[in-house]
């Protein structure tokens, strides 16, 4: 049988078109039906590689008739979306209406977790005191972790127990993630020469989780460097602090204790909010009737040095606290676990 002309076959393809685009069914078949034409394989697109096999003076004739062909198949295809958009409207009307007087459903709205409210309003507090806010990587060096700060070789911080180390990229490097935001304290002195007053709120990470600690949590501390600062501007400092944060009746102790930065060194605690300091069996101040909150002291002469300042000249005192446990006293939490379980209906009550 002898192959079918170009002209003939471009005949077949016009009779063809109305009857394809007519048993399209959804916009999936309009554009299958659409793509047999003028698809890149389409047999419109076939056709016109056949031009060379017509005799010079049919070739014009015959491109003319190429594009009437191509006009037609784009009214069809546009006569059958018109065809499909009415007849999706037309279903669209013909099912049961929507009862616009049902009541509407609320988005819920979120809330910033307890711990940042915790902190924003402690930030608050120490900006109004004169306080800067400073900020460092929670990836730290050792060296701004442990060394700078004055802690001995031996200090049970630098087990691996009690720190999460990390591969470091550079041989030499000890990196961990920082147990605590004194490595801000670090750098602000580094980068600072004095006066430095400014708190450095962020998460911190140790290996310690039960009902009063979590591997992670936030830490917020505080640093003021000048000359002629002393233990009483201390404790100024930190009385009015819980002053704002619990009101004016909060009961609160000053006691000495040992940390490597500081010397002397000192802890405050406050009365437990939770049982009042009446319940023997609570387990957040394990029965003592008191709450540490924060270790402080007047920053320890070898730190200075770590950092180019002069102890001759200045002094300074820290502090840190754990927000986590601040949030607890304040809403009456009697496990830091809750705080991270992502409950909502837990944290919603708060």
């Amino acid at each position: 049988m002898d192959q079918e002309s170009p002209i003939e076959a471009l005949d077949a393809i016009a009779r063809s078109v109305d009857e394809a685009f007519a048993a399209a069914r959804d916009d999936n078949d309009l554009r299958q039906v659409t793509a047999r034409f003028t698809g890149r394989d389409g047999s419109l697109t076939k056709i016109m590689k056949r031009i060379p096999e017509l005799p010079g003076p049919e070739r014009k004739p015959f491109g003319q008739r190429v594009n009437e062909v191509k006009g037609l198949v784009e009214r069809a295809q546009s006569n059958a979306a018109e065809r499909l958009r009415s007849e999706a409207r037309a279903r669209e009307l013909s099912r049961p209406a929507l009862d616009i007087t049902l009541p509407g459903r609320r988005p819920r709205i979120g809330r910033i977790h307890p711990c940042m409210r915790t902190m924003h309003e402690i930030i608050d507090v120490f900006t109004s005191l004169g306080f800067d806010v400073a900020e460092g990587p929670e990836v730290e060096l050792a060296e701004n972790n442990f060394d700078r700060l004055g802690f001995p070789p031996d200090h049970p911080a630098m087990d691996m127990h009690d720190s999460f180390f990390l591969p470091s990229r550079r041989p030499g490097d000890r990196v961990l993630l920082r147990t605590h935001t004194s490595t801000v304290q670090v750098r602000e002195m580094l980068s600072h020469p004095p006066p430095v007053q400014a708190i450095m709120p962020g998460a911190v990470f140790r290996r310690d989780d039960d009902a009063t600690h979590s591997p992670m949590f936030f830490q917020l501390e505080g640093l003021m460097v000048d000359e002629g600062i002393t233990l009483s501007n201390l404790r100024g400092a930190l009385e009015a602090f819980l002053t704002r944060l619990f009101g004016a009746g909060v009961k609160t102790r000053f006691r000495a204790s040992y940390f490597p930065f500081v010397e002397p060194g000192a802890e405050m605690d406050v009365e437990c909010l939770i049982c009042g300091g009446r319940d023997p069996h609570c387990r957040v101040c394990k029965g003592t009737g008191w709450l540490e909150i924060l270790g402080c002291g007047m920053v320890h002469p070898v730190v200075f040095e770590s950092v180019g300042y002069d102890p001759e000249r200045y002094r300074g005192f820290a502090f840190g606290m754990g927000i986590d446990r601040l949030t607890m006293l304040r809403y009456g939490i009697n496990d830091i676990r809750h705080l991270f379980e992502n409950d909502v209906r837990f944290l919603g009550s708060l």
